[in-house]
């Protein structure tokens, strides 16, 4: 799954072309090096995601195939750090 659907996905971001803009601009990176939105996720890749100030860490557990309900959300990551 591309990181830009998998941040909307997972609810750490809003909507896809904010995650899309977040990429694009540097903000997020993926196992330490700065990622495009077209990047591809794996179960164990760690994302840094930068909002002004706040940082958040987070460590992805599941990749789903398709689009999961809010509940089902918050087991796809891991926060390591949020700040």
């Amino acid at each position: 799954m591309r990181l830009d659907k998998y941040l909307k996905v997972s609810r750490l971001v809003k909507r896809r072309t904010v995650a899309a803009e977040l990429c694009s601009g540097g903000l997020v990176s993926l196992n330490g090096k700065v990622a495009k939105a077209s990047t591809e996720v794996s179960v164990g890749d760690e994302i840094h995601i930068q909002f002004g100030a706040r940082l958040i860490r987070a460590r992805i557990l599941i990749v789903p195939l398709h689009a999961v309900s809010a509940q089902q959300a918050d087991s796809l990551y891991e926060v390591i750090e949020e700040g």
